[in-house]
């Protein structure tokens, strides 16, 4: 007779077998870097050289679709049905990576090179997706293996594109949206809340980056024979940028405050640990008054500033320079109209007098917020499966305080969403230097493994 402990200890052969490892070294090796330089169909080969082979032992159906948005990666999507009975989860993830950042590793790293280090696998993507989709599909082969079924049916979604805003992504959910049906999205991406205990998130915060600027002639000129009769555009932006947060880093635009930080919200934040890091120092006296770090982190919006530019840093000269900007970008929470984000900061600046500053959107990435209800059946089951296998509770959070294309599932599939990261917040994602503990990917395996086993119907169950 089957039973979850075969499944589990197959989960725990990948391991011992060398399998897991070398199947991400396979992953890894291909280079994903979305942002730059690789082509297109580099990015498809990742789908056929690096998924394909997993995919066809899970009896998943595929095909790869052309992005719907011109210049932009494909996807691919499949589905395994094994009754119009059963339940359907959907599966995301995404294979392509930041930019590999050669020469910033450690001395002996090689980005698109696996190498374990002291128990932690480094490796461009290891974190962020590869991984934690290799995870899952590991773990569902797990359970098929064992039982000969899934006990539900299984649908798929892998991008390529997602480390550049998910361009297309809407779209495919539209043109695809009956052969996508299902009842749940389970995926993986993100860090846990702490190394140790599993986190479950609903939805993530959205982001809109945008650029101010103060252009006002061209060219610099000298600060001695045209200074202090002409405009500083490095003060007038300095000084708009200070009434968008005070000085301690509060939001000073009324539209910009969300309305989602319910008590059923600060409930679920009270009962997680404290930001803890082993390599940061947490500033409680920065951002909005009177709210928890976990209520800034999950429950609030934040504003920051990505990169500033008037001049030459490294080659100054005694000159005016005839323009200053910054990139800027609002991380926001449901509860946050984000088609009002830039007329709202429009005219907040307008009224304070700073006409002069351009907002320039063109460039924009832009997530929405979304959050799948914290009463919703799927995140009790979940909840319970993962906590029995825990053996104590889980952390439960509302969004990830990052952003994903969330929305996709929530508002065009209409389904709830649950994540269920295997990262942790130290694993370097987007650095150099990116890595997991073995130990944390063994215990997420067997974790899914535990999950799919649990939330799925054996030939008794029907």
């Amino acid at each position: 007779m089957v039973s979850l402990d075969q499944a589990l200890e197959n989960s725990r052969n990948s391991f011992t077998s060398g399998e897991f490892i070398a199947k991400l070294s396979g992953l890894v090796r291909i280079v994903t870097d979305s942002k730059n330089s690789v082509s297109n169909e580099d990015l498809k080969s990742y789908y056929s050289e690096g998924l394909l082979s997993i995919l066809t032992e899970l009896g998943i159906q595929t095909k790869i679709i052309d992005n719907y948005v011109e210049n932009a990666p494909p996807f691919l999507i499949g589905e395994r049905i094994e009754s119009s009975e059963l339940k359907t989860i959907l599966l995301y993830g995404h294979g392509d990576t930041v930019p590999l950042q050669q020469g910033l590793w450690y001395e002996g790293l090689v980005p698109n090179e696996l190498k374990i280090v002291d128990k932690k696998i480094y490796g461009r993507g290891v974190a962020d997706n590869k991984g934690q989709h290799l995870v899952n599909l590991l773990a569902l082969r797990s359970v098929l293996k064992t039982r000969k079924k899934l006990g539900f049916n299984l649908k798929i979604i892998f991008e390529m594109g997602e480390e550049i805003g998910s361009p297309g992504l809407f779209e495919l959910c539209e043109q695809y949206k009956d052969y996508l049906k299902s009842d749940v999205l389970i995926a993986s991406d993100g860090p846990r809340v702490a190394i140790d205990v599993p986190t479950v998130f609903l939805g993530s915060r959205g982001a809109i980056n945008f650029e101010l600027e103060a252009k006002y002639r061209e060219g610099a000129h000298h600060s001695g024979n045209w200074g202090g009769v002409l405009r500083d555009p490095g003060v007038r932006l300095s000084h708009a940028l200070s009434v968008i947060v005070d000085t301690n880093g509060k939001i000073l635009i009324d539209n910009w405050k969300p309305t989602s930080l319910t008590a059923e919200v600060r409930g679920r934040l009270k009962s997680l640990p404290g930001i803890i890091s082993e390599t940061l120092e947490i500033d409680e006296s920065w951002g909005e008054p009177n709210l928890s770090p976990n209520e800034k982190l999950f429950g609030w919006n934040s504003f920051s500033v990505l990169a500033l530019n008037s001049g030459n840093i490294n080659v100054p000269v005694n000159a005016i320079q005839p323009s200053a900007k910054a990139l800027c970008q609002l991380r926001f929470v449901v509860g946050t109209d984000a088609n009002k984000v830039i007329s709202s900061l429009r005219g907040h600046l307008d009224k304070l007098g700073f006409i002069d500053i351009d907002i320039i959107t063109e460039n924009a990435i832009n997530f929405e917020a979304s959050r799948t209800d914290l009463n919703n059946i799927w995140l009790e089951k979940v909840e319970q499966i993962l906590e029995k296998f825990h053996g104590n509770k889980i952390h439960v959070i509302p969004n990830l305080a990052g952003s994903l294309p969330n929305n996709c599932f929530t508002d065009i599939l209409n389904i709830p969403t649950i994540w269920i990261p295997h990262s942790y917040k130290e694993c370097s994602q987007h650095a150099p230097n990116e890595h997991l503990p073995i130990e944390l990917l063994t215990n997420a395996l067997l974790l899914m493994t535990d999950l799919y086993w649990n939330l799925g119907k054996s030939d008794s169950q029907k």
